[in-house]
């Protein structure tokens, strides 16, 4: 993963990059997968196909918003009520954790229920504050 803004390669877990202090996700001068140089108002990298998430500035919202626009309280909430379900990784484009959670909490008939709720506290404390595209959590 690159920094949308400088290019600069980030560590998984980094929510700033290191060279140039940009917050993950922020900046339309790179793609975040490949690292090239696409339109500031393109929807996709016509390098290597990877959603920009320019599509909401598209649609009308000002430059300043957020382009994922997920909410992490929403996503706290989903993970401690039905997070065994997974639903707060589907919310958050984690398609895959999302169905492994559902096979583990029916195939512990309920038990492994509790990393979702363990999930949906860490999201609402900030451990957990990307989605699926590499964009910030809002408030």
């Amino acid at each position: 993963m690159f920094c949308r803004n400088c290019g600069n390669s980030l560590d998984a877990n980094a929510s700033v990059c290191t060279k140039c202090g940009v917050l993950r996700g922020k900046g339309v001068k790179h793609c975040w997968n490949c690292a090239k140089s696409p339109d500031p108002n393109a929807a996709i990298c016509l390098s290597c196909g990877a959603d920009l998430g320019n599509s909401a500035r598209r649609a009308g919202t000002p430059l300043g918003g957020a382009a994922g626009g997920k909410s992490k309280v929403t996503a706290g909430i989903l993970g401690i009520l039905l997070g065994g379900l997974g639903v707060h990784r589907f919310y958050l484009g984690y398609t895959t954790i999302g169905i492994v959670q559902v096979v583990l909490t029916i195939c512990t008939f309920g038990f492994a229920g509790i990393w979702g709720l363990v999930e949906g506290i860490c999201i609402l404390c900030g451990q957990l504050n990307i989605d699926a595209a590499g964009l910030p959590l809002t408030e």
